[in-house]
């Protein structure tokens, strides 16, 4: 029973302390979602804001039934900052790649979503 207690500590130790994702609102045919995945995507799960929140995409017609937004985003692509399901904050649009790495670095700031994992 110990060991399973111990191995069971070390699972527990083994997950990140939070529970972030950075959900990506967009739809086909969205032009300024075809700019952010050219200049963004490729390197986002990469940098240490993509490993404290990670990416899910979802489609602007099929919101997911498990997320819980503050209001109903209307605009693509729209960046909602989520922990554990619920909205903490949006970006909506994308104006360039710096603007973009600026506005998710207050929004994880303002939230206190750490920028490195805690293991």
């Amino acid at each position: 029973m110990k060991h399973l207690l111990a191995l069971f500590l070390l699972c527990i130790g083994a997950l990140p302390l939070w529970a972030a994702e950075l959900v990506m609102v967009e739809q086909n045919g969205c032009h300024w979602c075809a700019q952010w995945n050219a200049e963004i995507s490729h390197i986002y799960p990469k940098t240490e804001e993509g490993q404290s929140a990670p990416l899910r995409r979802v489609d602007l017609r099929d919101l997911p039934d498990d997320l819980e937004f503050t209001s109903p985003p209307v605009f693509t692509p729209t960046f909602v900052l989520v922990e554990d399901g619920r909205e903490l904050g949006r970006i909506e649009g994308y104006a360039g790649d710096e603007f973009f790495w600026f506005l998710l670095a207050r929004l994880l700031d303002e939230n206190a979503i750490a920028k490195e994992p805690k293991f």
